[in-house]
């Protein structure tokens, strides 16, 4: 038996999944974590650091590392890049098209890390419930998308205020994740 096999059944028994949620900053990504969690939106600051949370879904623990994506701390989120099962990029759907051009630059970047080959990218298209919010298509289009051969990936409009798509988005990359990682005995 392979050391692989042996790994999978470990995970296969935990029922664990390590989620890195990345994007720039004021995308959304705190409120997307908070409002998956059931907790309170009316007032959050930028993560300066890092939040974690650990919550259940579909019968799996997911543990979130939800990481602050301002410019200057941008260099460290190497550090989260271990044993990570997927990754949840969050875009502001209405931001301008010079952040979007970054946006796209540095999502690019993290697909070229080795330590997150094979893991599940989730793009969140955030901030749909406002009016100048680019389409899910225009997203797409404006990353790249198209173009990823590395990464099971998967684009879901939402909007982290209302809640819209949120589950939908999240039931995707834990299904894809646990049709990659879970042996199904």
């Amino acid at each position: 038996m392979g050391l692989l096999t042996v790994l999978k059944k470990i995970k296969a028994k935990e029922k664990e999944m390590r989620l890195l949620m990345l994007g720039l900053d004021n995308a959304g990504k705190t409120t997307i974590l908070k409002r998956i969690n059931g907790e309170d939106i009316s007032s959050i600051s930028p993560t300066l650091g890092f939040n974690i949370k650990t919550l259940d879904h579909n019968g799996f623990k997911l543990n979130i590392w939800d990481v602050g994506g301002q410019k200057s701390i941008r260099s460290y989120w190497r550090n989260y890049f271990e044993q990570t099962d997927g990754l949840v990029w969050v875009v502001d759907s209405a931001d301008r098209p010079d952040r979007l051009e970054d946006c796209r630059r540095e999502l690019a970047e993290l697909l070229k890390e080795e330590r997150l080959a094979g893991a599940s990218l989730l793009i969140f298209a955030n901030k749909q419930d406002l009016p100048s919010a680019l389409t899910r298509a225009q997203i797409a289009e404006l990353l790249d998308l198209q173009s990823i051969k590395t990464h099971h990936w998967h684009i879901e409009a939402c909007s982290a205020v209302t809640g819209d798509n949120l589950l939908k988005g999240m039931d995707w990359i834990v299904d894809d994740i646990a049709a990659r990682i879970f042996m199904l005995e």
